[in-house]
């Protein structure tokens, strides 16, 4: 009986070999990974209209993560001034309000609102509040921080006022820690560019 087993044993030893060896001689098809666009995206903006990112098709876009009670909250005031010189010239910022950091952004989409006309004039596009990480991060954030779906990088939102810089093509090419400035120059000059 041993040796009965013994040569079962074998004889399914060498077919497994065979089969290893034929499918390891297939040539290995490498997945090559498709850098998406932002322009997949219709999101809501404040006041419940529908926010088409498609509209945006050959601008620079800078998406950046908001709240309203924040150490950073004056961004703000440079991030209105910079969308103003520049949103003739091909550039638009995008506001999405977020809760995630110190609940630093309790409002409601109306009290947000007014909160950025107010205090700062703003006029740039201002989204519905979102997540912007954890288990409930919106369609949009799992986007600008996976490199599975935006083909450059892995990123996390490491607090209010982070900024992802899109190309005129749609792509994310870099991504701007909350302290850097919208006026710093290697946002200006990339604005410029």
């Amino acid at each position: 009986m041993n040796k009965i087993a013994f040569l079962v044993c074998s004889a399914l030893f060498m077919m497994a070999s065979q089969v290893h060896a034929q499918t390891s001689n297939k040539p290995k098809t490498e997945k090559v990974m498709s850098k998406g666009t932002i322009y997949q995206f219709k999101v809501e903006d404040l006041s419940g209209n529908t926010f088409d990112f498609a509209s945006l098709k050959g601008k620079k876009i800078m998406i950046v993560n908001t709240a309203s009670k924040c150490g950073l909250t004056p961004q703000y005031k440079d991030l209105e001034a910079v969308y103003k010189e520049y949103k003739d010239k091909g550039f638009v910022i995008v506001g999405f309000p977020a809760n995630n950091f110190a609940s630093q952004e309790p409002g409601t989409n109306k009290e947000i609102q007014t909160f950025c006309q107010q205090n700062y004039g703003v006029t740039f596009p201002m989204m519905d509040k979102v997540s912007v990480k954890g288990d409930d991060m919106c369609e949009v954030y799992k986007f600008l921080t996976q490199k599975s779906k935006n083909g450059l990088q892995d990123s996390e939102v490491e607090w209010n006022f982070q900024k992802y810089l899109i190309n005129e093509k749609g792509e994310l090419v870099k991504v701007i820690k909350p302290k850097t400035l919208v006026t710093e120059p290697e946002v200006i000059n990339w604005i410029k560019s």
